[in-house]
């Protein structure tokens, strides 16, 4: 079995990151999915995670397996929701996962759950117990997984600058009663 592990991003993965990002574009596209297809995310934005310390690259078999940026700041995106709502809508405080993204050559693997399941403990580690997250509604593969962890969906979110700014939102809070095994 590989070594799997997450670690964050330096400007000397970028080509390998921006790889990823083309081959998940390519795969958006073959599925009709207009996300990702307007030209963002682009170099320049990766580079701008990178230089927040928000970029983290999924590591399998010391290779560049999967690319996400996980926010530490509230996302102005997700300031007005639609059809729905936030539980506990003034909490600023939450943590969101963005831009993520598995190789070509890693998926069938399950390496997106586990690129998943590590951001959100990362999330925890960070000291947020709330976890946001979305994706275009027609993206079936994403909203499986994002369920699949129990995330709620929140509502509609409308991104800025985008040509297709439609998106769900959902939420996962991770505090709560935890149940020991007897």
């Amino acid at each position: 079995m590989a070594t799997t592990f997450i670690r964050p991003a330096t400007l000397t993965d970028l080509p390998a990151m921006m790889e990823i990002i083309e081959e998940a574009r390519q795969l958006l596209a073959a599925d009709n999915i207009p996300q990702w297809q307007d030209g963002y995310p682009n170099e320049t934005s990766i580079e701008q995670d990178i230089e927040n310390e928000i970029a983290y690259v999924l590591i399998n078999d010391r290779q560049i397996a999967g690319v996400a940026a996980l926010q530490t700041w509230p996302d102005p995106d997700y300031n007005q929701i639609y059809s729905g709502t936030w539980r506990q809508p003034d909490d600023r405080h939450y943590a969101t996962i963005h831009r993520i993204a598995v190789a070509q050559r890693f998926r069938g693997q399950n390496l997106a759950q586990m690129f998943l399941s590590n951001l959100i403990s990362r999330s925890l580690q960070l000291g947020f117990d709330q976890v946001r997250i979305d994706t275009h509604p027609t993206n079936q593969r994403m909203r499986h997984l994002i369920t699949k962890f129990g995330f709620d969906l929140a509502g509609e979110i409308r991104l800025e600058e985008r040509s297709v700014p439609e998106r769900l939102a959902y939420q996962l809070f991770l505090t709560g009663q935890v149940q020991k095994n007897a």
